[in-house]
């Protein structure tokens, strides 16, 4: 059964009176329409050539991305050159200090090292790890599926050994990819977040609140549905990803502890060239012969590549489409984020899914007693958050960042930079840009808002129980200590703390009786409404 059939009939059984609970729903995603700033390209000639078949002999490559020496980077250049004009870049020099790049790797020829498969098999044992057969599609993606740790490495180990021909290696080319690695051993750090990427309003949400508050949604398994998005992948060579843009339109970065990686990216503005006329389906490998009849527009596409090499770490922007190819065999560190710079890239792919999942359910509009929150369900299974979900994280991030700002503006506080403060100052406007776009979506109707669950409605209303909350708690001190770390100018990320001992909710408070609730209280006492988080933030920005 195709996406669409798939999701029509998920819609229409959920809209039974007797049936609630929602099913597996795919549907398909339009790019947001997002022009960005021009990028620099380096010069082909001054990177390595990959020593395989390059995927661009299907593509036309027209130039190379960025190589830059993290290590002599601020972190303003970075904003300033890469992170707000949306551009990609491989940073060099921030993985030295690694433990997974000794742990986790042997010595290879010359200066390479490979993977130690023998010592994840030994010290992490984990239960099951989701893999994707590169041979088998489905739908959108790869085929995933469920084995131990052992059954993977013994997979792997088979193949090269020559435990099987040439032709059922190819066909049998498993790729370990999403595995939620922090989450499962906390107490092994493997790894530290390289100041540039701290800033990371997802996985700060994730380690203390849930995606999702509706039990509908949150009981239903589904794979973005998911406890962070910080990750290991692990392939050997020949494995790879098909062509996408990352979850949520978000940035990720990559880093490659041993082995080497191809990336084709596609900027955001020439996203059409890869999906078909009726801009519903895109190309799913640029190494298949691409029909010029389905997607006329490919061949004009202009792509920019990279040869990603071990202990590089690579930057890729919100709706860049790319594709990725393992050259040797590859252990990455990966971790999907925004924050305020492309919070708008967030909204704009909900909307776009939302009035795709409820294009195909319209005609059932009048016999569902609750329509609306039918599309909410079906946009949380497809896109992993819907609009109350996204409504909720929006108005915590808003409250902790009023509450720093706040903090900042008082004359017992010196030692945060005036960039501190342009920072809180940012991320508001940015929360307000987009909430001012949600007041006129139906889903924040007043019939509407009567029908949705009260763990949502509570979620995002009551700002006096949202600040007394311990999960708040716990998200504004880490939102303090990564801004704290970005204004010291430090180059690796301390570990966050999961509870602070003050009568204060901030870290930079030096009061010993601090009134920063009464003072957000007598703002607005409730945010029932997108207008009324765009009345709370216009009212911060104005005070003081």
């Amino acid at each position: 059964m195709g996406n669409h059939a798939r999701a029509e009939t998920t819609a229409r059984s959920a809209c039974r009176p007797q049936l609630r609970r929602l099913r597996d729903c795919a549907l398909p995603t339009t790019p947001p329409p997002e022009p960005e700033r021009s990028c620099r390209r380096s010069k082909r000639a001054s990177l390595p050539s990959p020593s395989v078949d390059q995927m661009d002999g299907r593509v036309k490559v027209v130039g190379q991305v960025e190589r830059v020496d993290g290590a002599s980077l601020t972190y303003a250049e970075f904003v300033d050159r890469f992170m707000a004009p949306n551009c990609p870049v491989v940073l060099t020099g921030l993985t030295a200090s690694w433990r997974a790049c000794e742990d986790w790797t042997l010595p290879g020829p010359g200066d390479r090292r490979r993977p130690d498969l023998s010592f994840f098999a030994r010290n992490f044992p984990s239960p099951l790890v989701q893999v994707a057969d590169c041979s088998s599609r489905e739908f959108t993606d790869q085929k995933r599926l469920e084995m131990s740790m052992q059954e993977f490495i013994d997979h792997w180990v088979g193949d090269a050994h020559g435990g099987s021909s040439a032709g059922d290696r190819e066909s049998s080319l498993l790729y370990l990819k999403d595995w939620h690695f922090v989450k499962e051993y906390p107490d092994y750090v493997a790894y530290t977040t390289p100041t540039f990427f701290i800033d990371d309003w997802l996985n700060m949400y994730l380690d203390s609140h849930p995606i999702h508050r509706d039990s509908d949604i949150a009981n239903h398994k589904n794979e973005t549905n998911c406890s962070d998005y910080r990750f290991v992948y692990m392939g050997e060579k020949g494995t790879w990803t098909p062509l996408h843009a990352d979850v949520f339109r978000s940035y990720s970065w990559s880093a490659n502890v041993c082995g080497r990686k191809q990336w084709l990216f596609l900027p955001p503005s020439q996203s059409h060239r890869v999906f078909d006329r009726y801009m519903r389906s895109s190309v799913y490998n640029l190494n298949d012969d691409v029909s010029e009849k389905l997607f006329p527009e490919f061949n004009k596409a202009e792509w920019l590549e990279c040869i990603q090499e071990q202990n590089e770490i690579i930057f890729v922007p919100s709706g860049w489409y790319h594709q990725v190819h393992n050259l040797e065999d590859t252990i990455s560190i990966n971790h999907n984020w925004f924050n305020a710079y492309n919070l708008h890239w967030v909204w704009n792919l909900l909307y776009e899914d939302y009035k795709v999942a409820k294009e195909y359910i319209e005609d059932i509009r009048d016999i569902c007693d609750d329509f609306e929150g039918l599309c909410q369900r079906n946009l949380a299974a497809n896109t992993g958050m819907n609009f109350y979900d996204f409504f909720v994280f929006i108005v915590r991030f808003a409250l902790a960042n009023v509450i720093e700002l706040y903090h900042l503006q008082q004359p017992e506080v010196a030692t945060f930079s005036t960039e501190t403060a342009h920072h809180f100052v940012y991320n508001l406007k940015s929360i307000r840009n987009v909430a001012s776009k949600m007041i006129t979506t139906e889903a924040f109707t007043t019939e509407n808002l009567r029908s949705i669950s009260e763990d949502n409605r509570s979620a995002f209303s009551n700002v006096k129980q949202i600040l007394e909350e311990e999960s708040f708690r716990r998200l504004l001190v880490t939102l303090s200590k990564a801004y704290e770390h970005i204004d010291r100018g430090q180059r690796n990320c301390l570990k966050s703390c999961t509870s602070y001992q003050k009568s204060c909710l901030s870290m930079i408070c030096l009061k010993s009786g601090c009134n920063v609730v009464d003072h957000i209280t007598s703002l607005i006492g409730e945010v029932c409404v997108p207008a009324d988080l765009v009345t709370l933030i216009d009212s911060a920005l104005s005070d003081g």
